[in-house]
């Protein structure tokens, strides 16, 4: 019975031992071959020059479109708490029942009131790539400054929309 444990012990180290036989007793050198390294050069710097001014015709856009983000908070703000009252009356209501499909309409209502809010970063986005293609980058801060406070009320008014759908389920 003590023979069972060496021979499979034995039986799994010897392919292990035919692996080591096929290896060549020199080694390839790791030194740096004659081609190697002959693009090495240091990369040059290439002078950018920083951003200009706003020019007048983008910042009358920027406008509109911070106007377009304020009226989206507002619109999302009137109609969430008439969204939150219908689906705390529908939570643990049967799907398709009336109580559940007055609050999905709540949250549809809450959707569409984010419309202007989507369609001003959707243009602002085209905006960007129209004006890096054309390497116009006068006003480009203000640009990213107005999208970022849109991204973060875009994800806020989505993080409401996820919760109101899954106290909803």
């Amino acid at each position: 019975m003590k023979r069972a444990p060496f021979l499979i012990t034995l039986l799994a180290v010897l392919p292990l031992t035919a692996c080591g036989s096929t290896q060549s007793a020199v080694a390839p050198s790791l030194a740096k071959r004659p081609y190697e390294g002959r693009f090495d050069v240091p990369v040059q710097p290439v002078p950018v020059a920083p951003p200009g001014a706003l020019p007048a015709a983008l910042g009358e856009r920027l406008a509109r479109w911070d106007a377009a983000l304020i009226k989206a908070q507002s619109q999302f703000s009137a109609q969430r708490g008439d969204a939150v009252r219908l689906v705390g009356a529908a939570n643990g209501a049967a799907q398709a029942s009336e109580a559940w499909v007055v609050a999905q309409q709540a949250i549809s209502r809450l959707m569409a009131a984010r419309a202007p809010l989507t369609d001003a970063i959707a243009e602002l986005d085209k905006l960007y790539l129209e004006r890096s293609a054309a390497e116009e980058f006068d006003g480009m801060p203000e640009v990213y400054a107005l999208r970022e406070r849109m991204l973060e009320a875009d994800s806020a008014q989505q993080a409401i929309l996820e919760s109101l759908n899954a106290s909803l389920k």
